[in-house]
């Protein structure tokens, strides 16, 4: 991590490329971009005709010469040449200036922990289309880790688990550096399709996107209520009908993605050495991501590792706003200087 830090304080600007959202950092100045990784294209003409919130905004609404992309899977960038255009459009003609304000542009990007050589060359590609002369690659667990604040340099561990949109990522660190760590591809969408799937089976009905908004809101009230209003497309009629979902029941239907979660944090546990347990048993662990907040997801790793669990602020925005801190010089690696041999 020293090494990688005297090359991160080289960049001008942090990109934290999501399935979810797409975020842009600028050094010294914060947080530029923060909007969802989707575009909406004219598939007569090939131009884009939204990008960001407009274009998430016309998701299953648009006609037939109108398709919906998201150019990025799981972190990993899928079309290249999209994903350039979502950027350049994201990021205005000011902020594009301010980048080549340096002779040599150099951007820092988050990448998934264990990505692909293939999908690592896409992300350099995708921001050296863009003007970027170098482009140094970040693990999305330290980057997430430096921006929840755990001491990552410091030899004592440090747990992060940074649920995404896709996958979530579950990490222990120490000394700057990952001892032990798991990707499962569970994440914010597979919950939602596991409501969708629930409220199909038990009351026939087909959920659109939004109308999965009432029911988050009902699992994260403390207390839940017993039952929530939907309101979605019957399976035989085609037509609007709105039904009363048990809570309950919902909960027990995402019991079964969460639990693969919970499974990866044990294996990562099992994998490091008992002192850096021990540490964890005091610290605990912290959930990051966009999908940090999902309902039930903070308790059932607190009943399953007997582990404190605390959900980061601003935990959707971590994995960006940790890159900028290292890009701004704000963490300090420890030094660790070779002995000298006494000749004696």
């Amino acid at each position: 991590m020293t090494l990688g830090l005297e090359q991160l304080r080289r960049c001008n600007v942090a990109v934290d490329l999501g399935a979810a959202r797409t975020r842009v950092y600028l050094k010294d100045t914060g947080l530029v971009v923060d909007e969802p990784s989707i575009v909406a294209l004219n598939t007569h003409t090939g131009s884009l005709i939204a990008v960001g919130s407009l274009a998430d905004g016309m998701a299953g609404r648009t006609p037939k010469h109108i398709r919906v992309v998201r150019p990025i899977s799981g972190g990993t960038v899928v079309d290249i040449d999209m994903a350039q255009r979502m950027l350049r459009h994201l990021v205005s003609q000011k902020l594009r200036k301010a980048w080549r304000r340096s002779p040599v542009l150099r951007a820092a990007v988050c990448i998934p922990h264990d990505s692909e050589p293939i999908a690592q060359r896409a992300a350099v590609e995708t921001l050296t289309g863009l003007g970027a002369r170098r482009v140094e690659l970040v693990d999305t667990l330290i980057a997430a880790a430096v921006g929840c604040g755990l001491p990552v340099e410091q030899p004592e561990a440090s747990m992060i688990v940074v649920c995404g949109a896709a996958s979530t990522q579950v990490a222990v660190l120490s000394l700057g550096s990952i001892v032990a760590a798991e990707k499962v591809l569970v994440g914010g969408d597979a919950i939602d399709y596991a409501v969708v799937q629930h409220v199909r089976n038990q009351h026939e009905l087909m959920l659109p996107t939004q109308g999965l908004h009432p029911l988050h809101l009902a699992l994260r009230a403390v207390p839940s209520p017993e039952s929530t209003e939907v309101r979605g497309r019957d399976v035989a009629t085609g037509l609007s009908r709105t039904v009363r979902v048990s809570t309950a029941h919902v909960r027990e239907a995402i019991n079964t993605p969460l639990t693969a979660v919970l499974d990866a944090i044990g294996r990562v546990l099992r994998e490091c050495p008992p002192d850096l347990v021990a540490d964890l048993g005091v610290r605990g662990l912290t959930l990051a991501g966009g999908s940090a907040v999902l309902p039930g997801l903070d308790s059932m790793i607190r009943t399953g590792t007997g582990m404190p669990v605390q959900i980061a602020k601003d935990p959707d925005v971590c994995a960006v706003v940790g890159l900028g801190a290292m890009m701004e010089g704000k963490v300090e690696p420890l030094h660790l200087d070779p002995l000298e041999v006494d000749p004696s």
